[in-house]
């Protein structure tokens, strides 16, 4: 009987490592693709991560679009109407992306606070702005701001 209990408590034990390790690769897993949003004030003060993936947002400032000579090189500014921060992109911009209107970049922070976006994602309609970006507006104050600018 006592072979029996011990080859039992193996068998429980195994399982519970097998769980255990399943479980610890499926959280780093996870941990690796997740991808917290920044606001500009948030940037600019120091709490996102310098060189991890982030998604950033606000409105693009009017104005601030720079495109170089193949005009696959762009730069913007990007402000929640306190704090502004400078985004470059290599790519094709969005159909909808446009001055003045909500976008959210993912990308890397530079060490100068430069957000490097490997990806831009616009509003898909004329009422849309995405809802990190309108809670970011909301919470400093300016979100009254800029939507009485898209009405003009």
């Amino acid at each position: 009987m006592n072979a029996v209990r011990k080859k039992r408590l193996l068998i429980i034990l195994a399982i519970l490592a097998g769980v255990g390790v399943a479980v610890a690769l499926a959280l780093s897993a996870l941990q690796q693709n997740i991808n917290l949003f920044y606001t500009p004030s948030q940037i600019v003060s120091g709490e996102a991560p310098v060189g991890t993936r982030i998604r950033a947002g606000g409105m693009v400032e009017r104005g601030s679009l720079q495109r170089s000579a193949d005009s696959l090189d762009v730069r913007f500014i990007v402000s929640d109407g306190v704090q502004h921060i400078s985004i470059r992109y290599h790519g094709i911009l969005p159909d909808l992306f446009r001055e003045g209107q909500g976008i959210v970049a993912l990308g890397k922070l530079d060490a100068s606070g430069v957000l490097n976006a490997d990806e831009v994602l616009a509003k898909h309609d004329e009422n849309y702005m995405p809802p990190e970006v309108t809670k970011a507006l909301r919470d400093s104050g300016a979100y009254q701001q800029f939507s009485n600018q898209k009405g003009s």
